[in-house]
């Protein structure tokens, strides 16, 4: 089990644009496994590894579902339907949350830890982690997208 330390905004490292990762190597098992220890140590929903200092196109969730934790390497959306406007947190920017609007229902392709791609349809908190944790990917914080913002207690279920 290794635990990162989670990047904080305003690091700089938060608004670059990940790199796609070309080859599944033991080292990206190995940054898959402290992505996912890291999330659940810090009880949230998601995480990026921009989040951890790590510019690779690299996501886990786990939003409690029947889906377990997913792991995506080089995820892109494919599909987006529907809108739903509600609280996001992130584990990158404790003690705040925003109300911020996104499609209701999303898939999203990728690969998984054995280079096979994979396609994962959410709807509801399963939509918004994945488009929060690609947005990482991106270089875009929930902060830029949240049309209202308030001052929270740090809690679990932050991505």
């Amino acid at each position: 089990m290794a635990i990162k330390m989670i990047v904080k905004d305003p690091d700089p490292v938060l608004r670059e644009v990940s790199k796609p990762v070309t080859k599944i190597t033991p080292n990206i098992h190995k940054l898959l496994n402290d992505m996912a220890d890291t999330m659940y140590d810090a009880e949230g929903v998601g995480l990026a590894a921009p989040q951890i200092g790590i510019l690779k196109r690299v996501i886990v969730m786990d939003v409690g579902d029947d889906h377990g934790l997913i792991e995506l390497i080089n995820p892109e959306v494919i599909e987006m339907e529907g809108e739903q406007f509600g609280p996001e947190g992130c584990l990158s920017i404790p003690g705040k949350t925003g109300d911020v609007r996104r499609a209701h229902r999303v898939k999203v392709k990728g690969l998984n830890r054995e280079g096979n791609e994979i396609v994962i349809e959410g709807t509801e908190l399963l939509a918004r982690c994945i488009l929060h944790e690609v947005d990482h990917l991106n270089g875009v914080l929930y902060t830029d997208l949240a049309e209202t913002m308030y001052r929270s207690e740090p809690h679990g279920g932050e991505a």
